[in-house]
């Protein structure tokens, strides 16, 4: 504590100023350079790294069961015993799914209402366009994988008359598919488990959509922490003053200085975060001096970045064909165009029917059809997707339907769907600020003294 109290140098006789005059320009100094560094810091480990990276400490394993609960929260451990760091976002991508869909997604709209953003007619135009070269190698590989005897067996003309009618009736086939899903599309897609599976097999997302959305607020929360200078100031001014206080005299300085920068430390990262996400509605200065969340003020504009990531990554006709067939409910799907395309089987094989049936018997004839529905949904689907400009082309009329929503949210609803994603979590920056406001604290003590 001597080395606190005096500090490595003499800077009273080094410089011939006084202790007050050191004090005064110092601590404002280290103040302001404790308030960008925390800020700075803080917005990195916001999002950095997005992957776990640490290593196994003896004896943290069993350690850990006797932490306290917030500080087992914390992104530093995972199992095993394994010290390390993840980004807060990403390291709580689950539940920053979750808010943002909950608060964003749901308000954009239904299930429906995307599904006719991707255009379900233009969807059956170009599945039955990109698909027609493949009915003929699709239908024969589906048959002689299910029913390779049974298919050997046909005629070669009545094969023949299977392929015309399925080419000449598959862009009517594709049409109907395509209505029926869109007619039962809430039961089949939850628009939320896709999103938040998606960000959560993938949380190097959410650093895009807040990087993507706020890079000017995040620039702001980092050039801020310059509020640490005349919050400095005032510590330096108090520290003089000090020991005139009978109550609070007892009190070391060099305490006054370390319990002063973790102040400081956290009040500039308390007040980043609320200028930057609060108010929503703009509120008269006596009660808010900046009167509105400055990304409340570019509400147009974070509304278009955040429709463009929707669109380009989140829901896009990738993921919602993959939710629509492979997903939770994707045995809803298949069941549902099984049992349409059986009924389109069986009105393409109604000219040729009695001779197919003749030919191979009932009980063949009827498993030609089913077999047939699901293998036809399996192998022609993935057609849907291998076409870049067409796909890019669907994800640009779901970024602008989603920015025209998210545009049209008031100010209030808006900055609540994105500051709900992040306030249960500010705790762990404001005490990262604290603890680094600390750090600089001592540093400067051990240079300047108390």
């Amino acid at each position: 504590m001597s080395v606190l109290a005096a500090g490595i140098i003499d800077w009273e006789h080094l410089t011939g100023q006084s202790k007050f005059v050191i004090d005064i320009v110092s601590i404002p100094i280290f103040s302001a350079i404790a308030g960008v560094l925390t800020n700075w810091t803080g917005v990195l480990m916001l999002f950095a790294p997005t992957r776990f990276t640490g290593f196994h400490v003896p004896g943290l394993k069993t350690l850990f069961p006797f932490l306290p609960r917030k500080l087992q929260i914390l992104p530093i451990f995972a199992p095993g015993g394994i010290l390390g760091f993840q980004g807060f976002v990403p390291a709580r991508a689950e539940k920053m799914a979750s808010f943002i869909s909950d608060k964003a997604l749901v308000k954009i709209g239904s299930p429906s209402d995307f599904y006719r953003e991707l255009d379900p007619d233009a969807l059956a135009a170009r599945l039955s366009t990109a698909g027609r070269p493949l009915i003929r190698p699709m239908v024969d590989n589906l048959m002689e994988r299910e029913h390779p005897q049974l298919w050997h067996d046909l005629p070669p003309r009545v094969k023949e008359l299977v392929f015309s009618q399925v080419e000449a009736r598959f862009p009517e086939i594709t049409k109907r598919a395509f209505a029926q899903i869109g007619d039962n599309v809430e039961q089949l897609v939850d628009i939320k488990l896709l999103a938040v599976g998606h960000m959560r097999r993938h949380p190097e997302l959410l650093k895009y959509i807040f990087y993507s959305m706020g890079a000017p607020e995040l620039r702001f929360m980092t050039r801020i922490g310059v509020l640490g200078a005349p919050m400095g100031l005032l510590l330096a001014l108090y520290l003089q003053v000090h020991h005139h206080f009978f109550l609070l005299s007892w009190i070391p300085a060099w305490f006054i200085v370390l319990a002063g920068a973790a102040v400081i430390g956290i009040v500039v990262n308390i007040i980043a975060i609320k200028v930057v996400f609060t108010p929503g509605e703009p509120k008269p200065r006596y009660r808010c001096l900046w009167k509105q969340a400055k990304l409340a003020k570019r509400q147009p504009q974070a509304a278009a970045d955040l429709g463009r990531v929707f669109g380009h990554t989140v829901i896009t006709l990738t993921n919602v064909t993959r939710e629509v067939l492979t997903g939770p409910r994707g045995d809803r799907t298949m069941g549902l165009l099984e049992d349409m395309l059986r009924a389109e089987i069986a009105s393409i094989l109604g000219p040729v029917g009695s001779v197919v049936r003749a030919a191979v018997g009932a009980r063949e004839f009827d498993a030609i059809q089913s077999g047939a529905a699901g293998g036809l949904v399996a192998d022609i689907a993935p057609v849907l997707t291998q076409d870049e400009e067409f796909t890019r082309a669907q994800s640009g009329r779901i970024e602008k339907f989603c920015t025209a929503k998210l545009r049209a949210l008031s100010p209030g609803e808006f900055m609540d769907m994105l500051y709900s994603a992040i306030e249960q979590d500010a705790w762990l920056l404001y005490a990262h600020g604290g603890f680094l406001g600390i750090f600089v604290g001592a540093v400067h003590l051990l240079i300047f003294g108390a």
